[in-house]
């Protein structure tokens, strides 16, 4: 994993135009033009085994090591995920966590949220997405 390319703020249904770039030793994407390896993903937890998080456009599965076993997650609860992105096998994408934090405690999370994904669309992505077309 490549920690120097920025993990990109961006909402599943965004992950669907993710296209696998081939010429990296390890798994790279690309959406837009814009390289990427790791997502930052906000929503609500649905399932529990396995692991699914759900922002409100689409759903991904969360592969979570032992590091993290140690706090009870479960259904409902709101949380923050950086991880690598990976296309899974099945129709079901999946980030395998880097970093999982429960803002269920946060009563703007999820406006918050998007306001934060759309910021940085117009003010890192959008630019260089114009420069790609």
């Amino acid at each position: 994993m490549d920690y120097s390319v920025a993990a990109l703020k961006v909402v599943c249904s965004q992950l669907k135009h993710a296209r696998e770039v081939q010429n990296h030793s390890q798994s790279s994407y690309t959406l837009g033009g814009i390289l990427f390896q790791r997502v930052w993903l906000q929503g609500a937890l649905v399932s529990d085994t396995p692991l699914v998080l759900d922002d409100g456009t689409g759903v991904i599965e969360l592969s979570v090591s032992r590091d993290f076993l140690h706090r009870h997650w479960q259904p409902g609860m709101y949380a923050m995920v950086v991880g690598g992105y990976v296309v899974g096998t099945g129709d079901i994408p999946m980030v395998k966590v880097h970093k999982i934090v429960d803002l269920s405690s946060w009563p703007d999370r999820e406006a918050m949220w998007y306001l934060e994904v759309m910021e940085a669309y117009k003010l890192f992505y959008q630019p260089l997405i114009e420069d790609f077309i």
